[in-house]
């Protein structure tokens, strides 16, 4: 199915515009999103009518927030739940589109005279320079990172898009001086297709790996709408693409000539000054920035940037290459990376190298990410646990690249609902492919149809795991159980006792059924943990 192609432009010419209109906000949600929409239209005296599927019991946390804000005029809001009407959609002057919604097919967008999105309107309006991130895996710490770096550096920056803050939410604040990070979706860029709304002044695509292959018919449609993130970029911006290996060759269907990677492929078509990151040093005349092993146990960031954008130091010097990452507070190669791209980031608004490398050491990380939250001691034995909330892992690549992120092996708790993903990687995990560090120590599953596929492929080469569980209190029971049992020091307490054993709920698949999302999720891990375990 082709993609669909916005008209050019936005449906209203000024903010001013807005006053009057009739705005149909399709999905209002729990993550923020629609909330802001409704707040935005309202403030900008819109008569708002809300339509979802949902029901008011499954949103009443959001309508509670709306009904409490004392400065909006809800005398011009209507709530059409549990249902859509067409009406709702063919006489709005708008419909405001929730990025999870397929346009192609959809009767109710049909219907609709005009369709814009939260991204699309603060794009539009907006005169600050845009910091944009897509990708399939480190989206989130990426933008965290980078607004963190940002903020410490001494900008007024602002946060938002996919991240569960909607833009609108801060589009007054924002000028020519003030730099806005935006986490994009490939759902939230396909709505932007045509639009010629989105011009970053720095682009970065993280780590591409299949996802969303249940919404796509294929990786390259998938991948057609991450490139919508350089699309309108020219020569003045900037292109952050990865160096390093990956399954382009095999993912793609149709291989371009000289790409060995997907990184390869961005590059060959942004119009923007391309910039490469590695965990390993770029090759000579490659720009961007790079991971080196400082000494045994220490990996270091360098940038290495045209003399225009070196700093005044290194020109004096004569040298190319700029430590601007040492020692991260947070684990994993995973997160290296990440914080390597906001430093590179940092380095291109020309913030100093050693200045950029004391910020981006002192990021903690960001919830829900590898958080960690939690310690317990064992009153009866030597075994101390730490855990960590990595419920963003929604790919099976992703919860691999948690368990890896330690330098002992973990307890992990995986599992949840299929996206017709492959869960190879984490079989591959668990047979030791990976390398046998990193076989958790112990293997703890939720119920869900990607755990059916994941245990469908360990019972087939007898690998011990526990469960599946249909609750987080009945699996974390069953955990302290065994922790508690008369054989848990040898099945838990190795190497070191001094040491604590990461306990990382890292799913690798989606949170439908169980969890509203995959915030939820965490959140209810977390409270989970202290009931079970204490604080």
């Amino acid at each position: 199915m082709e993609p669909y192609v916005y008209p050019e432009g936005c449906v209203f010419d000024s903010l001013e515009d807005i006053a009057g209109k009739k705005i149909t906000i399709m999905g209002l949600g729990l993550n923020g999103g629609g909330e802001a929409c409704v707040k935005f239209f309202l403030k900008h005296g819109a008569y708002v009518t809300v339509t979802d599927m949902k029901t008011p019991d499954l949103l009443a946390p959001t309508l509670k927030r709306i009904s409490e804000d004392t400065e909006l005029d809800k005398s011009r809001l209507t709530y059409v739940l549990g249902r859509h009407n067409v009406e709702d959609f063919s006489e709005a002057d708008c419909v405001i589109k929730n990025p999870g919604v397929k346009i192609q097919g959809n009767e109710y967008l049909a219907a609709a005279k005009a369709i814009e999105t939260d991204i699309s309107i603060f794009l539009h309006f907006t005169k600050a320079p845009i910091i944009a991130v897509t990708g399939s895996k480190g989206k989130s710490s990426t933008v965290s990172a980078i607004d963190f770096g940002l903020k410490n550096a001494g900008f007024k920056s602002f946060l938002g898009g996919n991240i569960t803050v909607s833009p609108l939410t801060f589009l007054d604040k924002t000028d020519g001086m003030t730099p806005v990070v935006l986490e994009l979706s490939s759902w939230q860029l396909a709505d932007l297709r045509g639009r010629k709304a989105l011009k970053p002044k720095i682009a970065i695509i993280t780590k591409i790996v299949p996802d969303h292959q249940n919404w796509y018919d294929g990786m390259d449609s998938y991948i057609a709408d991450k490139k919508l993130i350089y699309a309108d970029q020219d020569e003045s911006d900037f292109t952050i693409l990865d160096f390093d290996a990956d399954d382009y060759l095999t993912e793609t269907a149709s291989p371009k000539k000289g790409c060995k990677c997907w990184g390869d492929l961005f590059a060959s078509e942004t119009h923007g000054k391309v910039l490469r990151y590695s965990s390993q040093i770029l090759p000579a005349g490659v720009y961007g920035a790079f991971q080196t092993d400082l000494d045994s146990s220490t990996i270091c960031g360098y940038s290495r940037l045209p003399d225009e954008l070196l700093s005044k130091t290194a020109r004096e010097k004569n040298v190319a290459e700029e430590k601007i990452m040492g020692e991260l507070l947070v684990p994993g190669a995973h997160m290296r990376t990440n914080a390597l791209n906001a430093a590179l980031v940092l380095r291109l608004m020309h913030v100093s190298p050693d200045q950029t490398m004391n910020i981006v050491d002192s990021w903690k990380g960001i919830p829900h990410r590898l958080e960690h939250f939690s310690k317990w001691k064992n009153p009866y034995n030597s075994i101390k646990l730490s855990f960590y909330n990595d419920t963003c892992a929604t790919i099976p690549e992703a919860s691999v690249a948690a368990a890896m992120a330690f330098k002992r092996r973990v307890v992990l708790i995986a599992g949840g609902t299929d996206k017709n993903l492959d869960f190879t990687p984490l079989f591959d995990l668990m047979v030791g492919r990976k390398g046998k560090k990193f076989i958790p120590q112990k293997l703890y599953l939720l119920s869900g149809t990607g755990t059916d596929k994941l245990t469908q492929m360990l019972d087939q080469k007898y690998i011990n795991y526990s469960g599946p569980y249909d609750s987080l209190s009945a699996l974390l029971g069953v955990m302290k159980t065994d922790l508690m049992s008369d054989r848990a020091e040898a099945n838990f307490a190795y190497y070191d006792y001094a040491e604590e054993i990461p306990v990382v709920f890292s799913p690798g698949a989606t949170s439908f059924g169980m969890f509203a999302n995959e915030f939820d999720r965490g959140n209810k891990f977390k409270d989970a943990v202290t009931y079970t375990f204490g604080n």
